[in-house]
């Protein structure tokens, strides 16, 4: 049915979390080609959307789903490839507009038929890392990251979202999932986070790869 190869690993979780940070260190220890989230928005849309979210939310979200399929099509096509977010959580955002009225449900209805149309043309990653963090933690991150428009947002944002996460990934049943809690870890400058992180998915990617051989 493919005639591309498999991504080896996205990782995953809230804003600020340290998914780059991770997809960086994935990368320089185990050879795999970094792919940082996709993020072309030229039209300033996550700008505008933070401003005026009812009116913004489809047109960037279309635009971000857009460029995430293009994205996944072509690390799928390099094959050795560890992601930063990718087009397997852009249903995640869609559903929370969906829920607070950004989207109404025909835009929604829309959105999810080019979502899904997109599917039927990748294959998930071999692992998906999904990166756990308290709300508050998450704050704290993205206010030391000093994005302006992330900086701005309000509190109830970002734990609608944390919750949303969790939902997402509760239900994942699209291949091997790793669920790391990451509100104590500080895998950026401690030698032993870093090591543990990578035990972790070592791991995780072996056992996939074990069960892939024994099929």
């Amino acid at each position: 049915m493919y005639i591309d190869n498999q991504v080896q690993i996205v990782v995953d979780g809230v804003t600020g979390v340290g998914k780059s940070s991770l997809v960086q260190i994935i990368s320089e220890e185990m050879g795999f080609r970094p792919f940082d989230e996709m993020f072309d928005d030229e039209y300033r849309l996550l700008h505008k959307f933070f401003h005026d979210r009812e009116k913004w939310a489809f047109a960037m979200q279309v635009n971000f789903l857009t460029n995430r399929f293009k994205q996944y099509k072509h690390a799928m096509k390099v094959g050795e490839a560890v992601m930063d977010r990718s087009i397997y959580s852009d249903r995640i955002f869609a559903l929370m507009y969906l829920n607070h009225n950004y989207l109404s449900p025909e835009e929604y209805a829309v959105y999810n038929n080019l979502l899904n149309t997109f599917l039927d043309h990748v294959r998930p990653p071999k692992l998906m890392v999904y990166l756990r963090v308290a709300t508050d933690e998450a704050i704290r991150r993205i206010h030391r990251r000093g994005r302006a428009d992330e900086i701005e947002v309000e509190r109830e944002y970002w734990d609608m979202l944390n919750q949303f996460y969790e939902k997402n990934y509760q239900d994942f049943k699209l291949g091997q999932l790793l669920v790391l809690n990451v509100d104590h870890l500080d895998y950026v400058h401690k030698a032993q986070d870093r090591d543990f992180m990578m035990q972790e998915i070592t791991r995780a990617l072996a056992s996939v790869e074990g069960k892939a051989a024994t099929v």
